[in-house]
């Protein structure tokens, strides 16, 4: 993974990289303040953890914003007008909570987010987090939101800040899914991917947020398009292990054709069945180099990942890596 500055940007000419950081021990909390405060915005922090504060920090920069991801020490921070005052970048954030739960309080609204829950904060108003103890770090998703990227009447979607938005449901369920997988994968994206996934990440938070607020957003019909094509993507992650897998199931269960289905990807590198194939070698080649899953055979390997023929599995691996599986495992 790229490694670069505290704050992870690499200018705004070229949003398209990954960068990572860390904090721990003496200093280490003054550092993390620091950089969350150049990273996402000025707040004032405290913690019972300072002494011993371990911080970890991971930034997608994608196409007008980025996903972040952050685990922490429990803390608190606080964001006053003085800081607003001082320094607004006129940012929504959209929260995703995957540890500890957290209390947001913002515009006379409180919410205590659980794992698994989403809010969304304004940079431009006081707020106050609490990011509490409950004897595991805090982890947290977050994704920038533009204010004028939001297709949205801003008084209406400053009345969402600091309320629960549900996760379990409609576009909320694909959302979270989402920017888990941008969590999960950071470094494994390349720069015209990380591209498109930042116009799909800004459309798919505009279709949640609006949906929240009885609106349809004002989406083009490309938008529309990047957005089915994020459905699409998150289906084919979540069922790569189903050998049933195709652009027919896939089709049906988007209640579209297979036509249409193969003209959404004329405009990607690959095609629906290309993109398949090549998710499910990865998988192959990532289980076959881990050392933890020596005890299983390759064709069990193979079948996980919805390879039914041991044969075909093999032609298709040594076709894309050059090598058998066999040797590649006997050299990972």
């Amino acid at each position: 993974m790229e490694r670069e500055d505290a704050v992870g940007k690499s200018g705004p000419a070229g949003p398209v990289s990954v960068s990572s950081d860390s904090v721990s021990g003496p200093g280490g909390f003054d550092r993390w303040g620091e950089m969350v405060g150049k990273a996402v915005m000025p707040v004032t922090t405290a913690s019972e953890h300072a002494d011993h504060f371990r911080g970890e920090a991971t930034t997608l920069e994608l196409a007008h914003t980025e996903a972040s991801a952050f685990s922490f020490s429990p803390m608190s921070a606080w964001r006053t007008p003085d800081h607003i005052r001082r320094s607004d970048p006129e940012n929504y954030y959209l929260c995703l909570v995957h540890g500890s739960p957290i209390a947001l309080e913002q515009r006379r609204n409180n919410v205590l987010l659980t794992a698994g829950e989403m809010a969304i904060v304004d940079t431009s108003q006081p707020l106050f987090c609490d990011f509490q103890d409950h004897g595991r770090p805090t982890r947290v998703s977050l994704l920038r939101l533009p204010r004028a990227a939001v297709p949205l009447p801003g008084d209406r979607t400053d009345g969402l800040v600091a309320t629960r938005l549900p996760a379990q449901a409609g576009s909320g369920v694909l959302l979270a899914s989402f920017l888990t997988g941008l969590r999960v994968n950071a470094g494994q994206f390349d720069t015209t991917e990380l591209r498109r996934l930042g116009a799909m990440a800004l459309e798919l938070a505009a279709t949640f947020l609006a949906a929240r607020l009885d609106l349809s957003p004002p989406l083009p019909v490309e938008s529309r398009q990047q957005v089915l094509l994020a459905r699409i993507d998150a289906f084919i992650t979540h069922n790569l292990s189903d050998p049933e897998l195709s652009p027919a199931t896939i089709a049906a269960h988007h209640h579209i054709s297979v036509r249409l289905l193969h003209a959404l990807f004329e405009e990607e590198p690959e095609t629906v069945g290309a993109t398949i194939r090549r998710r499910r070698l990865e998988r192959t080649r990532a289980d076959l180099a881990d050392p933890r899953l020596r005890h299983r055979t390759i064709g069990e390997i193979a079948l996980r990942w919805g390879f039914r023929h041991p044969a075909d599995f093999s032609r298709t691996f040594r076709r894309a890596y050059g090598i058998s599986p066999s040797d590649f495992r006997h050299t990972a």
